[in-house]
Formats: C-alpha cells, structure tokens, sequence
C-alpha cells in the first residue's frame, strides 16, 4: 500500500481484520513508506481484506494498493512483522 499508510495504525488494524476473517498472514512497514502484506486464506476473505487495504484505517490515505497472487506456503496465524 502506498500513500500516507505509516504512522496511523495500518499494520495493527490491518492484523486485526484479518485475524477477525480467519486469514493468515504478516504486515510490516517498508523503509520506502509503503506497507506490505501477504495473506493466505479462503479467497472471499482474502478479496475482502484487499478491499479494505484501498481505503485502510481512518487517517490514511491509500494511493496505490499493488496486489499479486502467489501460491499458499502454510502460514499460520497474522503478525506484525518488523
């Protein structure tokens, strides 16, 4: 996610979301001001989850979200990454 996503809670409401729709997952902070995530789950809530990141927490401002698909590798569980 790229805009104004660090600093106003992005990851954290990002984890939350998606712990809440049973997906799993890792979201860190990119040295470039971006935010980055993978999530792996059933594909409804994947695209919910994506759909959210578009307009992410209240005080952002998403420009650009860049989605791309890969295949699963058995995560468990959503963390804040560092």
């Amino acid at each position: 996610m790229f805009g104004l996503v660090q600093g106003v809670g992005f990851r954290y409401s990002l984890a939350a979301r998606g712990e809440a729709r049973g997906l799993a997952g890792w979201v860190r902070n990119r040295p470039d001001g971006a935010v980055e995530a993978l999530f792996e789950g059933a594909p409804e809530a994947v695209d919910a989850l994506v759909d959210w990141c578009r307009d992410g927490p209240r005080g952002a401002r998403v420009d650009r979200v860049e989605v791309y698909d890969e295949e699963p590798s058995g995560l468990r569980g959503f963390r804040i990454a560092v």
